[in-house]
């Protein structure tokens, strides 16, 4: 199946009460009604029990997934498309599929995760070392920063903002600035690094994250980085609608406890699941 990464390697104005309001699904609490507390002693968890199926747009090279309220459009998802030439953000329907808004990147970019903070959306770029802080609301980009090394996956804990870049590492940035503030080493319970950290999502204490080129989810305590959950997503898929879909990647944290939405590149359905242990 077709990944660029694999293949270049080879050859409207918010309040602030409604930024909050936003910004509590990014970090998976507000608007999920939970806390600070780790999500359901996250260590227990090591497959997928899906609840619903949605109709997601196969053309989406998908690259980043949150889940917000928006004022005009409701719950949403926002998501980050990616390929040169072809990539976006854009604001979409979770139970059609249906795109409601959206914005091109230049060609030049290839566009990785994205997450929103109290007062933003931060979209990565893959190695062009740019990301955007845009608007919530038109995703008009409000500024531009530079950063060193690849971008993967974004997301953001009520805190500080942690990204991948593909390493066993984790980076941790100022979700104003997007200066780095510190790193971690991820590793599994034995110890061994776990590399091609790719997707991520902050939720209730813990960093969920797609393991690239796999159906492994992995839940990471951020500041020891152990591996507290080894999660199996495989099989989600139907034999016809894995023709001409690309790899797992897309973690969403949705509304009721425990539950996320999960999707992939150039899938054409999106999955509402439950983590099960």
């Amino acid at each position: 199946m077709f990944d660029e990464k694999r293949a270049a390697r080879h050859g409207l104005a918010f309040t602030a009460a409604g930024l909050l309001a936003l910004a509590g699904c990014s970090a998976g609490d507000a608007a999920a009604g939970e806390s600070d507390t780790p999500d359901q002693d996250a260590g227990g968890f090591t497959g997928v029990e899906v609840l619903e199926t949605y109709d997601h747009d196969p053309g989406s090279f998908t690259q980043g997934l949150e889940l917000a309220e928006h004022p005009e459009f409701g719950t949403v998802l926002y998501e980050s498309a990616g390929l040169y030439g072809e990539s976006d953000v854009r604001i979409t329907d979770p139970a059609t599929g249906e795109v409601l808004a959206s914005q091109d990147l230049p060609a030049e970019d290839f566009a990785e995760g994205l997450t929103l903070t109290d007062d933003a959306v931060w979209q990565i770029t893959w190695q062009e070392h740019r990301a955007y802080k845009r608007d919530p609301v038109t995703l008009d980009v409000v500024e531009t920063v530079e950063y060193e090394g690849e971008g993967w996956g974004v997301c953001y804990d009520g805190e500080r903002l942690v990204m991948s870049d593909g390493s066993d590492t984790l980076t941790f940035r100022d979700p104003a600035t997007f200066e780095e503030t510190g790193t971690v080493a991820v590793a599994d319970q034995s110890g061994q690094p776990v590399f091609s950290i790719n997707e991520l999502e902050c939720s209730g204490g813990t960093v969920w994250a797609n393991v690239w080129q796999t159906d492994r989810i992995v839940g990471i305590d951020p500041d020891s980085g152990t591996v507290q959950a080894d999660i199996d997503a495989s099989g989600l898929l139907s034999e016809e609608d894995s023709a001409g879909a690309d790899v797992l990647n897309g973690i969403a944290k949705a509304e009721g406890e425990g539950e996320f939405y999960l999707t992939g590149k150039h899938w054409p359905k999106l999955f509402l699941v439950r983590f099960t242990a």
